[in-house]
């Protein structure tokens, strides 16, 4: 898979896991989503960063 293919699906394997946190455990915690997003934003900046960007 080229890169060009590689990382838009990430992005949105990126936001699917964001949106399905958010609808299924945190409708109603506004600082929770809030911090849980940003968690998994980094953790998929750091998983891109030591295993995806070695191309």
């Amino acid at each position: 898979m080229g890169r060009n293919v590689a990382i838009p699906l990430y992005v949105i394997a990126m936001v699917a896991v964001i949106v399905g946190v958010d609808f299924l455990f945190l409708r109603d915690r506004f600082w929770w989503r809030l911090a849980t997003n940003v968690a998994i934003v980094f953790v998929f900046a750091a998983f891109y960063l030591l295993y995806l960007r070695r191309n």
